[in-house]
């Protein structure tokens, strides 16, 4: 029987999801961009799962997308192959659940590309990270070409990209691609205790906020008006009136997403 290509274990509320290649440092397939696709939406769906950690095995995060499948018969079966990954993409930046990438050793390519789809990055000081499209003569995938620019500005997203260079940890955390570094062989716990920390509170209250952060409003009076809509909308939930009820009894909230 062939192992999953992604692996899923609950811890509580969060669901972990490990890309599971390490004889090829968990090089993205065809077989893995599918298998993490159906159960990232499968994830989104279910009322159980509050927070979502990706992480890699065997101390790699991910090294991009396997280059022994990069056979481009046509245009069409490489839009394909790309739609299937645009679709991860989505699922991690858009889905209503908080994502969060536990980063130990590569991160590279497409795999860094996953990493920065997520909503919080965690990776250890031996990390590598890097951008290294232009060494195969690729654009930067994934909504690379967004997310990156969003984390580290314009000027210091073209240096990367251009160079195709590859930071460590510390770098990494000192120009805004990660947002902590740990010790290695920390990264998933900390992603863990962090997606508790996302998990405890309150679900339409998150979702609500990626939904308008993803948004982009572009000034104030956008944020004041969708404020007004949403911010009443969840004033009415179940949530909202269990948080107030517990806080008069001076207990913690018991939310149900509804």
């Amino acid at each position: 029987m062939t192992a999953r290509t992604v692996k899923s274990e609950m811890r509580g509320g969060v669901l972990i999801l490990t890309l599971n290649a390490p004889e090829k440092k968990n090089a993205i397939s065809t077989e893995m961009r599918t298998d993490l696709r159906d159960q990232l939406t499968q994830a989104m769906a279910n009322a159980d799962v509050r927070a979502i950690v990706l992480t890699g095995a065997a101390g790699t995060f991910c090294a991009g997308a396997d280059v022994s499948q990069m056979v481009v018969k046509d245009i069409s079966s490489a839009r394909k192959r790309l739609r299937i990954l645009h679709d991860v993409v989505r699922l991690l930046r858009t889905g209503e659940k908080p994502t969060i990438a536990a980063v130990e050793g590569h991160a590279v390519g497409a795999g860094l590309s996953l990493a920065l789809a997520c909503d919080f990055v965690v990776a250890s000081e031996t990390a590598k990270l890097g951008a290294v499209f232009a060494k195969m003569g690729l654009i930067g995938d994934c909504g690379l070409l967004w997310t990156l620019p969003q984390r580290i500005g314009q000027a210091k997203a073209r240096d990367m990209l251009f160079s195709a260079g590859i930071q460590n940890g510390s770098e990494a955390l000192a120009d805004g691609l990660i947002d902590a570094l740990v010790s290695p062989g920390e990264a998933l716990d900390v992603a863990v205790n962090k997606a508790g920390d996302y998990a405890a509170v309150a679900p339409l209250a998150i979702s609500a906020t990626k939904s308008v952060l993803n948004k982009g409003a572009s000034s104030i009076e956008d944020i004041l008006a969708i404020e007004e809509d949403v911010g009443a909308k969840l004033a009415e939930s179940a949530d909202h009136a269990e948080a107030k009820q517990a806080f008069l009894e001076k207990r913690k909230p018991v939310f149900s997403g509804k």
